[in-house]
């Protein structure tokens, strides 16, 4: 499985080679485009990364104009991370990355196949998280 990831993360990077981003830039790229964290904190922990590791992978991203940092109208403590306007056109041109990557290597399966590998997958995440006792749930 490792070797697969590896392999599957090598030719994502190559393909968003042209747009400048490596393997560590473009998951927070995406997963602020999906809304599934606005923060340092919440970055960290959707890539999993500590924050300091995380604040130093945004600076390099913010030196590209890809993020801003904006601090919360709300709670002065918080700064957001936001998608600039080269942020936002290269997040969205990685999914299509990611299918197009994701459908070589699943080439010559049919989908009633590809159907029982998800399945598969779906519950050795599911023991997994029963052993970590974690209350992540079924996506």
């Amino acid at each position: 499985m490792r070797r697969i990831l590896a392999m599957m993360a090598a030719q994502v990077d190559e393909a968003l080679e042209p747009q400048g981003l490596t393997s560590a830039q473009w998951l927070p790229l995406l997963k602020l485009h999906m809304g599934q964290a606005s923060t340092v904190a919440e970055l960290a922990r959707c890539c999993q990364l500590d924050t300091g590791a995380m604040t130093r992978l945004l600076d390099r991203l913010e030196a590209k104009a890809l993020v801003a940092r904006v601090r919360s109208s709300e709670d002065r403590r918080v700064v957001n991370i936001e998608l600039t306007p080269e942020g936002l056109a290269a997040a969205k041109q990685i999914p299509a990355v990611l299918c197009k990557v994701q459908n070589a290597f699943l080439e010559g399966f049919s989908l009633e196949e590809w159907q029982l590998f998800k399945s598969l997958l779906q519950r050795i995440l599911e023991n997994g998280l029963k052993l970590q006792g974690s209350p992540e749930r079924k996506e």
